[in-house]
């Protein structure tokens, strides 16, 4: 059984250091900038579930089938990545994709056809530091994975490799559900986090703070519903914890990425969903905000 991740950044340096941990056969494909960084210094991890440091397997290019390829890529990124793994995709690989919304599978299937593609979505928070070693913020670690169709089951091999990872390794049956809730989710976290400069808790300490987000996750919730995804209400009670917790120093990664001047997923991850929301009729003003917001944002960041 082997794995290749696409990439040795936050979340796919972080998965495939937990899989190495645990003897599974792991593989990344890097720029060469991070592939001289992983000869120097290792993948390191640094987690309140326990630091990794070790040598890796860094390749620049692939030129052979891997039984399970890991796509964890910006979304921006994603057109250069499809080319990248193309060579490591043969008729048995299954590609896992871990990118934010579901848009990308799209791409994906027109790439590699629908049956090879799986679905899947990671909550965690990882970012790198400016050594390039992943520091997991607080101790959140689920990978969600699962087959879109009774045509394209999840084979045992990659099963069993994923499972590994332990309890924060799931097999939902219901992917799509699972990815619309985490869609719906990191849509109003990162568009209220955006819209406003700040973190969860310094939003809810103002007066109306806890309304604001209130709103924009029922329009998010709106288009999931419309789309043939109504999220059950313990999900949505889930996310609602999560989103009005006192205090909480959570932000998405976009306002980081929007914090320090990069590019950010703002059209993968607000305008697909604002789009949608057109689509169906439905009315999203917050999120139709917070998407200009970004808007303003990239346009003055290539202006510049």
């Amino acid at each position: 059984m082997r794995i290749l991740v696409l990439g040795a950044g936050a979340i796919g340096g972080y998965f495939g250091a937990r899989l190495l941990q645990h003897g599974v056969d792991v593989s990344f494909l890097v720029r060469p900038a991070r592939a001289a960084t992983l000869a120097a210094t290792g993948l390191r991890v640094h987690s309140g579930r326990g630091d990794f440091s070790a040598a890796v397997a860094a390749l620049t290019t692939v030129d052979a089938a891997y039984d399970l390829v890991i796509v964890s890529c910006k979304a921006y990124d994603l057109d250069a990545a499809i080319t990248a793994i193309a060579p490591a995709v043969g008729p048995h690989t299954r590609v896992l994709p871990l990118l934010n919304g579901l848009r990308h599978l799209d791409a994906l299937d027109a790439a590699f056809g629908a049956t090879r593609v799986l679905g899947g979505l990671a909550h965690i928070s990882v970012t790198l530091d400016a050594n390039g070693a992943i520091e997991h913020l607080g101790k959140l670690e689920w990978l969600t994975f699962g087959s879109r169709g009774r045509d394209a089951p999840v084979p045992a091999a990659v099963r069993g490799a994923l499972m590994a990872l332990g309890p924060q390794a799931i097999e939902s049956a219901d992917i799509i559900a699972a990815m619309w809730d985490k869609f719906a989710f990191i849509s109003t976290l990162a568009g209220i986090t955006c819209l406003l400069r700040a973190n969860v808790g310094q939003i809810l300490a103002t007066a109306d703070g806890a309304t604001l987000i209130r709103r924009l996750h029922g329009e998010c919730l709106a288009v999931a519903a419309g789309s043939g995804h109504a999220l059950p209400p313990q999900l949505v009670a889930a996310a609602d914890t999560i989103l009005g917790t006192p205090g909480s120093p959570l932000k998405a990664s976009m306002l980081r990425d929007l914090e320090r001047g990069a590019r950010t997923e703002g059209e993968h991850i607000l305008g697909d969903m604002h789009a949608r929301a057109t689509a169906l009729g439905i009315d999203a003003p917050l999120l139709a905000a917070a998407l200009a917001h970004v808007r303003v944002y990239e346009a003055s960041r290539a202006a510049a």
